[in-house]
């Protein structure tokens, strides 16, 4: 009667372990989405003709809005730049260093639209923001030549402005004032991604050229760090890079993949070359990116 009592109570035992075990829900675990940029092609095959250009070294304001017209901005939309009436505004050093590069970045945006009264505009004030920093006129003066003389090619005088910060940079590096540089290449690193992330990035049915342009900025990123690392003798730019390490985190936490055989480097460059790549990066990443970096560039953009 004894064995009969234990068996009986095993088996209830058993049976309301099993009937707690169906009523618990499965845990789902969060999977983010994958997005990829890789041409569909049943044949596997890897076209050297397809493949596309990734920048990961320090650029140039106007070098770096090359993101825009390889995404192609839809619309015009006034309201993402730093308007030329702030600039009177940046007194020191490094808030002049940092929007002389936003400017530039802002400036490659307007020539997209060509709208010439605008760009004139903004000529102009890097130009004043240049001679804050006692950068001299020689190197602004052939694209402002350009732009009052004959405005029928606006890619040509996008190739005359970044010649002009190329030469501002360079002059600066000669000069000693390295970090200064870094400020302003920082500020166009900004405000580059600032307008893409405002314009292009849709949180609630995002493309997936655009996640993967956002997600390459994680090498620009590593590479700005890297150099604005090496003059910590200025406190703002300590100040600043604290500001970028933190928002590295958040590139920090994906990866991007490229399929075998198919990624390239030129070290000599610094670009990368791939048919395309994938993306292993949540919605609230990128959310968070966007966040941040609207909450950064503000404070920048801020005299």
């Amino acid at each position: 009667m004894k064995n009969i009592l234990k068996i009986v109570s095993v088996l209830i035992l058993i049976v309301f372990i099993s009937g707690s075990c169906k009523n618990k829900a499965p845990v789902k675990q969060p999977v983010n989405p994958t997005f990829s940029t890789y041409p569909v092609d049943n044949s596997g095959k890897i076209s050297e003709a397809g493949k596309k250009e990734i920048l990961y070294g320090l650029l140039t304001p106007t070098e770096i809005t090359t993101i825009f017209s390889r995404l192609g901005v839809p619309h015009y939309m006034e309201s993402v730049l730093n308007p030329t009436t702030n600039s009177g505004l940046y007194v020191s050093s490094a808030k002049a260093s940092i929007n002389l590069g936003i400017y530039g970045v802002d400036f490659g945006y307007i020539k997209m639209f060509s709208i010439s009264q605008k760009m004139i505009d903004y000529i102009m004030t890097i130009k004043d923001m240049s001679n804050k920093l006692g950068i001299p006129d020689k190197f602004l003066m052939d694209p402002i030549r350009k732009i009052e003389s004959d405005m029928s090619s606006p890619d040509s005088v996008m190739a005359l402005v970044n010649k002009s910060y190329s030469d501002i940079e360079n002059h600066l590096r000669k000069d000693g004032r390295e970090s200064v540089a870094g400020l302003m290449l920082m500020g166009g690193w900004v405000e580059a991604l600032y307008i893409t992330t405002q314009i292009l990035y849709n949180p609630a049915n995002p493309d997936e050229e655009v996640v993967e342009k956002i997600a390459q900025q994680k090498y620009t990123l590593t590479s700005l760090l890297g150099f604005m690392r090496n003059y910590y003798d200025d406190p703002m730019v300590v100040f600043y890079t604290k500001k970028l390490i933190f928002l590295k985190r958040y590139f920090d936490t994906f990866d991007i993949y490229f399929k075998k055989g198919d990624l390239e480097i030129d070290t000599n460059r610094k670009v990368l070359r791939s048919s395309g790549s994938e993306m292993t990066i949540s919605i609230e990443t990128l959310n968070n990116i966007r966040d941040y970096v609207n909450k950064f560039r503000t404070e920048l953009v801020t005299p």
